[in-house]
């Protein structure tokens, strides 16, 4: 079994971090690069190594190589697209909202991807200033809804409101300390 470390990101990272999102947007997700979406993918170091409440995490095999990626910042889901209420109930300052959690497809179901949120939800902690921690997921990605069901609540589901008819599955994950 091959061993993975998880660590805070650094400027070095940034490219293979880089990948595993582009890789993941592309092959999982099927959009591809959205300019308006994945600002983020692009500068992972402007939008994730500069701010200081914010963090970049990678998962780094034995060889050096980048297989997982999670990240925090404290900017709530926007409306749009998302409903009003879910963006008053998630404000950008004291909500941390977990992004770009991807695992290589080869290197999942090895805990990886709950280490990382183990790890982001340890620094919103540390961090001191943040109430909520809040994530949406697209449950189209095998494995994904099942995932966050495991570790938050569900505090909306996409699917069944017919004003915002799109696929997207919010969570809120606790605090813990």
């Amino acid at each position: 079994m091959h061993v993975i470390s998880v660590r805070t990101a650094t400027p070095t990272d940034l490219d293979g971090a880089r990948a595993v999102m582009l890789d993941t947007v592309y092959r999982e997700f099927g959009t591809g690069y959205l300019p308006g979406w994945h600002g983020d993918i692009v500068d992972p170091g402007g939008a994730y190594l500069l701010p200081a409440r914010h963090t970049l995490l990678v998962a780094v095999d034995e060889a050096g190589e980048t297989v997982g990626t999670g990240a925090l910042d404290a900017r709530g889901p926007g409306s749009p697209p998302n409903p009003g209420w879910l963006a008053q109930r998630y404000p950008s300052g004291p909500t941390a909202q977990l992004r770009r959690v991807y695992v290589r497809p080869e290197c999942r179901r090895r805990g990886i991807a709950r280490e990382l949120v183990r790890q982001l939800v340890e620094f919103a902690v540390a961090d001191g200033g943040y109430r909520a921690l809040y994530l949406h997921t697209d449950p189209a990605v095998p494995g994904a809804e099942a995932f966050w069901r495991s570790l938050g609540k569900v505090v909306h589901d996409e699917r069944t409101d017919p004003e915002h008819p799109h696929s997207l599955v919010h969570f809120e994950l606790p605090m813990g300390r």
